[in-house]
Order: C-alpha cells, then sequence, then structure tokens
C-alpha cells in the first residue's frame, strides 16, 4: 500500500488535488533556496554596509594623498580585522541558523555555496601578493586592491545564484559587478572611495529587502 503526503489525497482514491497546498510547499522549497544562498538577517546586512563603508573610506583616506600611490597604510588594519572578525561570527551563526530545517539537495547546494565563495574570495585577494612582489605599476596594483577582488566576487556569484533562481542574489551581485567597474575608472584612491560608498549602497538595498521578506512572511502566516 501506497502512502501520500499529509493533505493530499491520490486520484486513485477518489480524492482531490488541492493547490494551494502545492503552492505552499513550492513557496517553501523555493524560501529554502533562498536562505541557503542568502543567509543573513536585515542587521547582519545594515552592519555590513557599515563595515565595508569604514574599511573602505579609510583605505581612501589613508591614500589620498599619496604621490606617488603606495596603498593603504597600516593604521587601517587593526580597525579591518576587528570589524571582519565580528562579520565572520555573525555570518557564521546566520548560516548555521538559515540552515535550520535544510536537508538534502538545499543543504549540498548551501555547503557547496559557501565553500565556493569562499575560496574565490581567498584567491581573488591572495593574487595581489604576486602583483606587490613583481613590483605591479602603481595604477594596476591600486585599482586590483581596490575593486578586482570585489568583481570577481560579484561575477562568480550572479552565475550560482541565477543557477539557484535567487533573482534577488543575483541581483545584488550584479550590482556588486557595477560597482567595481565603476571604481576602475576612479583611479588608484578613488577606486576606494567609490567601492565604499557603493558596497554600504548594495548592503543597505538588500538589507531592505530582506526586512521586505521577513515582513511578508510574518503577514502571510
Amino acid at each position: 500500500m501506497m502512502d501520500h503526503a499529509p493533505g493530499f489525497a491520490a486520484a486513485d482514491d477518489g480524492g482531490t488535488f488541492d493547490p494551494r497546498q502545492a503552492a505552499a510547499l513550492l513557496d517553501q522549497s523555493a524560501a529554502q533556496a533562498r536562505r541557503a544562498f542568502t543567509p543573513g538577517t536585515p542587521a547582519l546586512f545594515a552592519f555590513r554596509a557599515v563595515l565595508v563603508l569604514v574599511v573602505f573610506g579609510g583605505c581612501w583616506l589613508s591614500v589620498r594623498g599619496q604621490h606617488p600611490y603606495a596603498g593603504p597604510t597600516g593604521a587601517v588594519l587593526p580597525v579591518a580585522f576587528a570589524l571582519v572578525a565580528v562579520n565572520v561570527g555573525w555570518s557564521a551563526w546566520a548560516i548555521r541558523r538559515a540552515g535550520a530545517g535544510v536537508s538534502g539537495p538545499h543543504q549540498r547546494a548551501r555547503l557547496t555555496w559557501i565553500s565556493a565563495m569562499g575560496v574565490v574570495l581567498i584567491v581573488a585577494y591572495a593574487f595581489s601578493g604576486p602583483l606587490f612582489h613583481g613590483r605591479a605599476g602603481n595604477p594596476l596594483w591600486g585599482l586590483y586592491q581596490a575593486s578586482a577582488p570585489m568583481l570577481v566576487v560579484g561575477l562568480v556569484g550572479a552565475v550560482t545564484a541565477s543557477f539557484a533562481r535567487d533573482r534577488s542574489a543575483a541581483g545584488a551581485f550584479l550590482l556588486i559587478v557595477v560597482v567595481a567597474v565603476a571604481a576602475g575608472f576612479a583611479g588608484p584612491a578613488g577606486a576606494w572611495l567609490v567601492m565604499g560608498i557603493g558596497l554600504c549602497a548594495v548592503c543597505l538595498v538588500v538589507a531592505a529587502d530582506a526586512a521586505s521578506r521577513r515582513h511578508r512572511g510574518v503577514v502571510g502566516s
């Protein structure tokens, strides 16, 4: 004897198929996919907005008067490391929370995406080491530091989010790409300022979108 999912009746049993329950299951599956690829709360994204503005803005303040350009000074690093450490801890908590109740393909997709994006980010920034030791020209060195890693992350994120059919996440990553490209026209020093303001705006947009989704979920429950 074949068992059927609760709330559904098989056609051969003379029951009826409830489209509302089917729609609810589809919405739940879509919500799990979104949680897998965009874990985080509105407050976390708002914090990230402050983080990028402070870090990139601090880098801009440290390089804007340099002639020739030499890159951000060490005074920015302690603040950047402290904020990044808070972000990592908060993000880890958000990822664990987003994984609650997610299993099967969604769980594997979440872990694959997190791992892939982490590798991409590390490799993108690590490549600045060979540029520095290879004595790359100041414009190349400056522009790569400020915008190239986020350009790579944005492109990879947009592609993976598109495969996951998460249009909101794909749109956010594409905005990061636009900001990184625009920063490339601002020069080595100006690129830091453009990235700081642009990434801050993107994080605030994502925070507003996350808050809107949460509100709709509460109202619809």
